[in-house]
């Protein structure tokens, strides 16, 4: 125990011996107690348990898998750790102990995926993880489809499979795994069962089929089968594809086959080492002797039920009571205790004998229908206007209510599981309700069989939805069960399909779908199949009493998504391949029917088509929109029902129809703003009113002065008879003045000029019509959306930046400027001049772009006090510039109209020993270094001139010596960009003209 202390307590190795704890007598600390030992000695030391494994290793499809048990869950009456790579899945089986008062197979199938299997703490609130969720329940099924069916007859006691994920590299699906794991487990176990069986999942990528593909393998394949058979039997299908063809479905199936047997020669090697002697267990057999009696009472009145075509599914289901009761009465009086214990299950099997007899041998069945025959069919889409889309799809007595929910990318399902994509973004919702097969029944929270149906259309559906990228909206599919016969979930597909149709989503094909039953006939003495019949569109009493339940889903081109379940110990391959045409026949059928209905993505109103709007903006920008702890934007989700979802530089926005769509919009636009261009049209409200005009808050909060002259066309004494405080105004940016301030003009928007506001740009709505893309139909695009923003030509970020200052000079590189220009289609060749188009008459005002005069007066480090009048232009420079129009762009002004105009001819002007084009129409894009432009003195400083380079673009010239007096406001010069200022101002130099 020293030694123990001395770990402790480092200090204790220096005490002398007597004060150590041993030769007191004491043990060590506990709890803040010390302990007097009652011997010298140390206990002896326990001996190690060794725990005996059994291990077998074998390779599938370039995979090493392990079987391993005897060494975790010792203790379940079956256990065994399957891996592959460094995912493991444990499974266990156990079993009751009781005997079974029962008539049915009570098996529960649990699967579980815990995060800790991949190093990961739930992001719950009790950090727990909760219910189970709809994989674990599609997992669960995996597992349980396969291994009913080899339970023997008569079997009642209740059988418990829990499957969980120790661990996972995230590359393998569990599922599959856990499948064969839980077979391994039911082998050792001493529970009677018909196994082994093997489950093997296939893929197919550009044509080849692969075996146990991983999960990026997966998102590359056009085909996910699941595979479950015996040594010569299938067990289990489930397939999702995207339109796969009959003949290469075929081909995977007889692929998966001998790829599945592989599992089992380990299994029964493992079983033959560590194994269990099986178990006798009693079985809840009937007679021969009550089933003669109950046949000889029952079976004529049975028939005549059967072979009568006008009963319905409830008018047949009570004369088949009727029939059980009298037959009890009769078993009363006699007094057969034994054979009324059994009776339900004695007058089932009756029924099933008479079906399937007459089915065989008359190929006619409880209906009337021939085999392939498919039920009565009633399709109508849009039966619920007010809604994105609906349908209603009827198949016999089978009847489906399919509604459509748009939403936007934010409303995408988060999913948490091990595998597989972090969220969904198309749902499909089943709902079998009680009152369906006039029941009474209760809610209860997720049920196992609706998440299978559900996903079985879900998946069928998915295939034929556009890429995210041309469709972003996330869309929600609600299947509500009206009435069933049998076959609900293909009706689903049915409907679903109709519904996304009427809902606009352009799909690429209609999908429909078909259940195939078998009925067969098995030789007694060797168990195998000597003769069946392929049944199209089974009915619910059919699904029972027959083999299989087939649901087989698709389009015209291919299968989309498979789901086969068996009540027998397995059926031949040969039987599942033809079945394949059967059903292909069948889907043709239902298909002819709802392309009649529809078959287009309909058009729909602006009332209750959704809007979808996706805009970019700078992070800075967002979280102004966002405000402090999101209040702004619940205040505007709030005040119009849209949703507003944020990300990294988009904004997205979701409105029920065009209108709110405008007034989000419009909020939107109040508080951030948009880029200012001048002809703008922006609605803002007056702050306040001046003797000289009015000031006005619009975009985002930026200030416009009104000017009294800007207020009407005809005179107006008073700024106040016209605008007042808090009045909302809808204004034109006609530009700014040398300040930067910007000018707005109210008299610009009214109706004398309405013809000139046909020809400039509205500045708050080409982001918005660019960015709203309303995905009701293919043909369904307005004209609005099929106009090109011009914002967008010139925004290359993709990010709108809002400034006070209109328009912002973008300068560039050489490089950049070469790029810039390769991307733009502009001719770098010095032979080669621009073609100008010809610009319309227009208002200057209009037209004219600010200038960044503060900027290029700080470089003569002048004050910014001058006065802003606009200099005055001699009648000798007008009538020179109006000769020089071909090379640049003027503005006129004479008399009261303004004018301008551009060239129509191409100019090449010779400088010494090159010849070199001179830009007409300068832009920010092709100014660069030794870019030569016809450039107008605006103003003379002190120590320079500023040039007018046209485009709204300022540029600087400095005096070289005393040459000032050289020049005066309006000369026309020739210069060159020779260099830029930190700030971005283009400094120019004189080029001599020969």
């Amino acid at each position: 125990m020293s030694s123990v202390a001395s770990k402790a307590h480092p200090l204790f190795s220096s005490l002398p011996l007597f004060l150590t704890w041993r030769t007191l007598c004491f043990r060590t600390i506990c709890s803040g107690r010390l302990g007097f030992a009652t011997s010298d000695t140390d206990p002896p030391v326990a001996g190690t348990k060794v725990l005996d494994s059994f291990k077998e290793e074998f390779e599938i499809g370039s995979r090493m898998i392990t079987l391993e048990t005897g060494k975790i869950a010792r203790f379940a009456n079956g256990a065994v750790v399957l891996g592959m790579d460094e995912t493991k899945v444990l499974s266990t089986v156990t079993s009751s102990k009781g005997d079974a008062v029962r008539d049915f197979l009570p098996l529960t199938v649990d699967y579980q995926e815990k995060q800790f299997a991949q190093g990961v703490i739930p992001n719950t609130f009790m950090r727990r993880e909760g219910a189970p969720k709809e994989r674990e329940l599609l997992c669960g099924r995996i597992i349980d489809r396969p291994i009913r069916p080899l339970f023997p007859a008569g079997f009642y006691h209740e059988v418990q499979v829990m499957a969980s994920v120790l661990s996972s590299d995230g590359k393998q699906d569990p599922d599959v795994m856990a499948a064969n794991a839980t077979s391994t487990a039911l082998m050792l176990s001493d529970i009677p069962w018909g196994g082994p069986i093997g489950v093997i999942r296939i893929g197919r990528i550009c044509g080849q089929f692969v075996v146990n593909p991983t999960m990026d393998e997966l998102s590359l394949s056009d085909l996910n089968l699941v595979y479950a058979c015996t040594k010569d039997k299938t067990l289990m299908i489930d397939v999702q594809a995207r339109e796969i063809s009959e003949k290469d479905l075929e081909a995977g199936l007889r692929l998966a086959h001998p790829e599945a047997v592989k599992y089992l020669e380990p299994q029964i090697r493992l079983a033959a080492k560590a194994g269990k002697q099986k178990k006798e267990y009693k079985l809840s057999m009937i007679s021969d002797r009550t089933l003669e009696n109950v046949s000889n009472l029952a079976e004529a009145s049975i028939e005549a039920v059967f072979t009568d075509p006008s009963y319905g599914k409830f008018e047949r289901g009570e004369a088949l009571d009727k029939i059980t009761q009298e037959v009890k009465k009769t078993l009363e009086e006699e007094c057969d205790e034994e054979s009324l214990q059994v009776l339900p299950k004695a007058v089932d099997t009756v029924r099933k004998k008479v079906v399937r007899k007459r089915i065989i041998t008359e190929g006619f069945r409880v209906d009337g229908r021939r085999l392939d025959q498919v039920r009565p069919i009633y399709c109508e889409a849009g039966n619920l206007p007010i809604l994105h889309g609906s349908s209603l799809f009827s198949r016999g007595d089978t009847q489906v209510l399919c509604t459509v929910t748009l939403g936007a990318p934010g409303d995408a399902q988060r999913l948490e599981s091990l595998v597989g994509p972090p969220t969904k973004r198309f749902m499909l919702h089943y709902s079998f309700p009680p009152f369906s097969i006039n029941e009474v029944g209760k809610r209860m929270g997720l049920n196992r069989r609706e998440v299978g149906h559900g996903t079985l259309a879900e998946k069928a559906l998915l295939a034929v939805l556009p890429p995210e990228d041309d469709f972003p909206y996330t869309v929600r599919l609600n299947s509500e069960v009206m009435a069933s016969d049998g076959s609900t979930s293909m009706a689903t597909v049915c409907g679903g399909s109709m519904a996304l149709l009427d809902a606009g989503i352009p799909l690429r094909e209609h999908v429909a779908g078909v259940s195939v039953g078998l009925v067969s006939e098995i030789d007694p003495s060797t168990g195998e199949i000597k003769d069946y019949r392929i049944v199209t569109d089974i009915l619910g009493l059919e699904d029972h009493l027959g083999d299989m339940d087939f649901k087989i889903a698709g389009t015209r081109k291919g299968v989309t998504a498979i789901q086969l379940d068996i009540k027998p110990a397995g059926i031949p391959l040969d039987i599942i391949c033809e079945s394949l045409e059967h059903a292909l026949k069948g889907r043709l059928q239902i298909l002819d029917h709802m392309d009649r209905e529809i078959s287009a993505p309909r058009t729909q109103d602006d009332r209750n088509s959704p809007r979808l709007a996706t805009l970019k903006y700078s992070n800075d920008t967002l979280r102004r929109l966002i405000g402090p702890l999101g209040a702004l934007k619940r205040k505007i989700e709030e005040e119009t029902g849209a949703r507003i979802s944020i990300s990294d530089g988009t904004l997205t926005i979701l409105a029920k129809n065009q209108s709110v769509m405008e007034k989000v919009q419009e909020k939107i636009d109040f508080i951030i703003g948009r880029e200012i261009e001048v002809g703008g049209i922006y609605k803002g409200i007056v702050t306040s009113v001046k003797e000289y005009g009015a000031f006005v808050e619009f975009n985002g909060g930026q200030q416009g002065l009104l000017h009294i002259s800007e207020l009407s066309h005809g005179p107006v004494s008073r700024v106040s008879d016209v605008v007042s405080v808090g009045q909302q105004l809808s204004l034109m940016c006609i530009g700014t003045d040398v300040r930067g301030n910007i000018k707005l003009s109210l008299k610009a928007t009214s109706p004398r000029l309405e013809s000139d506001k046909r020809k400039v740009v509205e500045g708050s709505v080409p982001v918005q019509k660019e960015a709203t893309h309303v995905w009701a139909s293919i043909e369904d695009v307005s004209h609005e959306q099929k106009q090109e923003s011009p914002l967008s030509k010139n925004n290359t970020s993709g990010v709108n930046h809002y400034n006070s200052s209109i328009p912002t000079v973008l300068i560039r590189s050489v490089a950049e400027c070469d790029e810039e220009e390769k991307s733009s289609g502009l001719s770098r060749s010095s032979k080669s001049g621009l073609k100008p188009t010809a610009a319309p008459k227009c208002d200057v005002r209009e037209k004219k772009v600010p200038s960044q005069d503060d900027e290029v007066l700080s470089l003569f480090n002048i004050p910014n006090s001058f006065s802003s009048s606009k200099p005055k232009i001699p009648k000798s420079f007008l009538e020179k510039g109006r000769k020089k129009a071909s090379n640049s762009t003027f503005k006129f002004k004479d008399g009261d109209e303004d004018r301008c105009s551009t060239s129509q001819t191409d100019t090449h002007d010779k400088l010494s020993d090159e010849e070199t084009k001179v830009e007409s129409l300068m832009t920010t894009k092709n100014l660069k270094l030794g870019t030569k432009v016809n450039a107008k003195v605006y103003q003379i400083r002190a120590h320079g001139l500023v040039l007018d380079l046209g485009g709204g673009i300022r540029g600087m010239y400095r005096f070289e010596g005393n040459g000032k007096d050289n020049f005066e406001v309006g000369n026309e010069l020739l210069v060159e960009c020779s260099s830029f200022t930190g700030k971005g101002i283009p400094v120019m130099s004189l080029v001599d003209e020969e």
